[in-house]
């Protein structure tokens, strides 16, 4: 870089700087801020023409105004004019000053293209990177549209200079990741590659961040990549530290490089090339045993920089898993950092070995770390490094050790952190189930969970012990003597009461014979429980009494004085007190014979696979929970367990049976207590959790939606279900909807999941799940009658213009509805481009002989398909002034239509899919957030802020709301949809 000259030192600006650090009120400084700025402006704009060296000075004052939070709104054409100076110093502040001011809108974005054009051309290198960096720093379409095709020209250009390399190897990575449809390697893919192989480290540091951002996209044109980067990589690691001075870091040469070298190497299988292979396995042999050689220096450097290359090449040994030797060694030596004094280091091993335990080469080796990593449960003071051992001791867990396992994590529970309680709960349910070679220690097992961590017990997993328990004889009588002891507890938690009431209520009869386990014994204990529960563990319990009728007559008497207790039959709840009327008159007038056929014994619970593990990877993200584990736990519950999910209120369901539902009933299992799922469809089994893992395979669905190098045509055409027999569903005509189509489409503006539409025949669940610019929706339509809908065809409508916005596609649904049953449906939609109007369903079927015929919007608004973008506070206020043109704002002051509630409209404001961004706004009580809209056509900025004011003069309640877009339509609709939420 050229030495500044003596004159450049800018006297004025120093002399301004000073004057605006001595001022001693805000006042003062914005007054001196003001006399400078009229001074500049009546500079530039003057008669006689400015030097170099003026206009330099004067733009780097107003560099330094914007910098201190003030508008700056002229001086962008004086410093353009800088970029055609040959002084390097001047040439810097107007680069300097693009990069941070202009942006990618602004009309002089011609001239300051043709400005770089210029510079690129000139084969000055300093005057080339400065182009080059400002390319980078801006990373605009528009930028990567003009250079997007010089750049890689002249990254692979013979005669560039080392330092130009790096500039445009850097820049066109910044290019890709803004614009990757722009930036297309071609012709240069082979040279690019060979930059690996060049003299100077600095341009192959450089390069390879580019090779290996390429590499993730396209594997395939990238993968001669391999053999060149390890043969980097050997001659790095064979290195000493003095062969590499100038990239030598606290005695380890090249560890940046090191790094990037073998994360490159995970986009890959291993090496096909055995010579090439056999290479990169002495490589990690070196890397493990320096990792065992005694520290060049005691600085922290030199450790970090040492471990960052040993962890990395243990992440390279794991993603291969082909070398036996090397897994059992990368295992040792983590093992040896599990008592390490560095906290940072004990938690990457945890993490790092959780990996190793699911290879089979290693397993055993993890195994040997057992007692250490129970000890750190126990005893580590930081949290994540706990749930790293809770994690890692999961991992390891097999028959061999399942039962120490186990031990240990319950044991851990009663102390654990509030924050890991429900995931530890979870693990310790799927390792029960999973490893149960004795059922009754597997009862015992969830019962003392039950007891432990009530609070953090999912429906999920008490549903799970009773489906193993119906579907295992010679658990029944063991599980109904454990419940029942466990149940005469002073204080007994609620999921214990459930499954005590299930499972009394289906196998008491097996411990009836003894006096202390009595029917009125049984009876009276879950009785006393009663007045504690919730409404929907009482409905259980009503069940359970009614079961208790038909396994012990003798209980009748008693039983229907508590049914026809005014408690009951005139509750304020609407189920419980349906529940006892019912229950009351099927024990009155029903005979004994249809009261058994009635109440009999759940049958046998048909295999699927356990809820728990889908919800465990739910809870911890992508990732946690690999395809295997989940294919293993399908396999192994269908083995152990023959069972499937089921509510915990089937007996319930069998009763329900005997009567018709109501209209007014929540068929869908949508806005009632715990959701419950039927084992076979039927008249009376409709109860279903819409919502559940089971119902709707929701981890397909996201792994269905996850961006692939497929066109989003072709993923939208092989949705589930979808078969190219199936007749098209989306049609032309444009049918009228319900007058109440707005409203019903207005409550799924920030929520994705509920009830669509109800009448007195048909109940409509709707589940959503976006993702960029691709969704996919589940309908569930419920019969709420007991005859039969037949005919029954759905379509959706494209109205106008939004068969050109949005592309959807849907499946053909069952004609055939019973009563009481439900049938799903998927649809799967694609953003094109910004919409307005919603798509229309319409449903026609036959009830008794009489055409139904109804059309409804379905929830899909533009807001759902937001991208949250987090902001500092200055980046948000700097964008909200760029988007100042008068279109691209919507504003709207409206009242209140709720009570202002702060965590109310924090709940909404995320639902709508933006990032809520805290501590932006000077004023406290106002709300902003910022999102991108993802669409295939075009990507659209939107900030968002909310200034509610309760006491305005009105008296009443009102909000301000200003949504500025990079387009006018988006703006415009998102402020008229969010109006309508507060």
């Amino acid at each position: 870089m050229p030495a500044v000259s003596k004159g450049d030192g800018m006297r004025g600006l120093a002399v301004f700087i000073s004057d605006i650090r001595n001022c001693k009120s805000k006042e003062a400084e914005i007054k001196r801020i003001n006399k400078e700025l009229a001074n500049i402006r009546s500079k530039f704009k003057g008669d006689k023409a400015l030097d170099g060296y003026s206009k330099k000075k004067y733009v780097c004052k107003l560099l330094f105004i914007f910098l201190l939070g003030h508008d700056i709104d002229f001086g962008h054409m004086e410093a353009v004019n800088l970029l055609s100076s040959n002084k390097y110093t001047e040439k810097q502040i107007g680069y300097l000053f693009i990069s941070v001011l202009v942006n990618s809108n602004s009309e002089l974005i011609r001239l300051i293209n043709n400005a770089i054009k210029n510079d690129l051309s000139s084969r000055n290198p300093t005057f080339m990177c400065l182009a080059l960096h400002c390319i980078a720093n801006v990373g605009s379409r528009e930028m990567a549209e003009a250079f997007a095709g010089e750049i890689p020209r002249i990254l692979v250009a013979g005669d560039t200079m080392d330092s130009v390399k790096q500039s445009a190897a850097l820049c066109l990575l910044r290019l890709y990741k803004t614009s990757p449809d722009l930036v297309l390697m071609g012709e240069w893919t082979s040279r690019v590659v060979h930059l690996l192989n060049d003299q100077h480290m600095g341009v192959v540091t450089a390069a390879i961040s580019l090779i290996t951002c390429l590499s993730q996209k396209n594997p395939d044109e990238f993968k001669t990549c391999v053999s060149l980067a390890v043969s980097r990589l050997s001659r790095i690691v064979s290195s000493a530290s003095t062969d590499l001075q100038d990239y030598t870091y606290y005695f380890v040469p090249a560890p940046w490089l090191s790094c990037k070298l073998l994360r490159l190497l995970q986009c890959y299988p291993p090496p096909e090339d055995g010579a090439v292979k056999g290479r990169l396995v002495e490589c990690l042999e070196t890397i493990l045993n320096k990792a065992q050689e005694p520290p060049k220096s005691k600085k922290v450097q030199h450790s970090n920089a040492k471990n960052a290359i040993l962890f990395e090449a243990i992440s390279l040994i794991i993603h291969y898993d082909s070398e036996p030797n090397l897994l059992v060694r990368a295992c040792n030596q983590l093992g040896q950092f599990l008592q390490h004094r560095e906290t940072n280091l004990r938690y990457l091993a945890l993490e790092s070995m959780c990996t190793l335990a699911s290879s089979e080469f290693s397993h055993e080796a993890v195994k040997t770390h057992i007692e250490t990593v129970i000890n750190a449960l126990k005893t580590e003071r930081d949290v994540s490094v706990r749930q790293r051992a809770a994690d890692l001791l999961y991992a390891m867990c097999d028959r061999s050790n399942a039962k120490q396992i186990v031990a240990e994590m319950l044991s851990y529970l009663e102390t654990a952190d509030y924050s890991i309680r429900e995931e530890m709960v979870l693990k310790v349910a799927i390792l029960a189930e999973k490893y149960a070679v004795d059922y009754s220690w597997y009862v015992d097992t969830i019962l003392n969970l039950i007891r432990i961590a009530g609070d953090y017990v999912s429906e999920e997993v008490w549903y799970r012990v009773i489906q193993i328990v119906i579907n295992r004889d010679d658990v029944q009588g063991y599980a109904a003597k454990t419940v029942f002891e466990a149940l005469q507890a002073p204080a007994c938690h609620e999921n214990m009461v459930k499954v005590g009431g299930y499972i009394l209520g289906e196998f008491g009869n097996l411990i009836a014979g003894d006096p202390r386990s009595s029917p009125l014994v049984q009876f009276n204990l879950l009785h006393s429980k009663f007045h504690l529960c919730s409404v929907p563990t009482r409905a259980l319990l009503l069940s359970a009494y009614i079961k208790f009728i038909n396994l012990f007559p003798e209980t009748k008497s008693t039983i229907q004085e508590v049914l026809r207790s005014d408690s009951q039959i005139r509750n304020s709840d609407v189920e419980l007190q349906q529940r006892a009327v019912e229950y009351l008159k099927l024990s009155s007038i029903a005979s004994t014979d249809v009261l058994a056929t009635v109440l009999e014994e759940m049958p046998p619970f048909p295999e699927r696979e356990s809820s728990i593990l889908a919800k465990l990877k739910k809870k911890k993200g992508p990732g946690a929970v690999s395809v295997n584990e989940l294919e293993e736990g399908k396999r192994e519950g269908g083995e152990l367990n023959g069972g499937g999910e089921r509510g915990g209120d089937s007996s319930a369901i069998a009763a329900s049976n005997a009567s018709t539902p109501s209209p007014s009933a929540d068929l869908l299992g949508l806005r009632a207590g715990p959701p419950v799922t039927a084992a076979a469809p039927s008249a009376g089994s409709l109860l279903v959790d819409v919502f559940s893992e089971a119902g709707i395979n929701d981890d397909g669905f996201l792994r269905d939606l996850e961006p692939t190098t497929e066109s989003s045509d072709s993923l939208l055409a092989e949705g589930p279900g979808d078969s190219d027999s199936a007749p098209p569903s989306v049609v032309s005509e444009d049918p009228t909807p319900l007058p109440e189509s707005d409203e019903l489409l207005n409550k799924f503006v920030c929520k994705n999941n509920g009830v669509l539409f109800e009448n007195q025949l048909l109940q409509i669940g709707i589940k959503s799940e976006y993702r960029q610019n691709l969704g996919r929706i589940y309908l569930f339509y419920g019969n709420k009658t007991s005859v039969q809908f037949v005919t029954f065809t759905t379509t959706v409508t494209c109205p106008g213009e939004l068969q050109s916005q949005l592309n959807v596609q849907s499946k053909p649904v069952e004609p055939l509805i019973e009563g009481g049953a439900q049938v799903q449906q998927v649809i799967n939609i694609e953003c094109l481009t910004d919409f307005s109007d919603a798509p229309l369903l319409n449903i026609k079927f036959r009830y008794g002989g009489a055409l139904q015929n109804l059309t409804l919007k379905l929830p899909v608004t533009i807001n759902k398909f937001f991208q949250p973008t987090e902001m500092a506070s200055h980046d948000f206020f700097q964008r909200w002034k760029q988007l100042s043109q008068p279109q691209q704002e919507a504003q709207k002051i409206f009242k209140a239509s709720h009570a202002m509630d702060t965590e109310v409209l924090k709940a909404k404001l995320l639902g709508l899919g933006m990032a809520l961004l805290e501590n932006v706004d000077p004023n406290p009580e106002n709300f902003v957030c910022a999102g991108v809209i993802q669409s295939k056509a075009q990507q659209v900025g939107s900030l968002l802020r909310l200034e509610p004011n309760a006491q305005a003069q009105s008296g009443e309640q009102m909000y301000r709301l200003t949504v500025r877009s990079s387009k006018d339509t988006v703006s415009k609709r998102l402020c008229e949809l969010l109006a309508e939420q507060f």
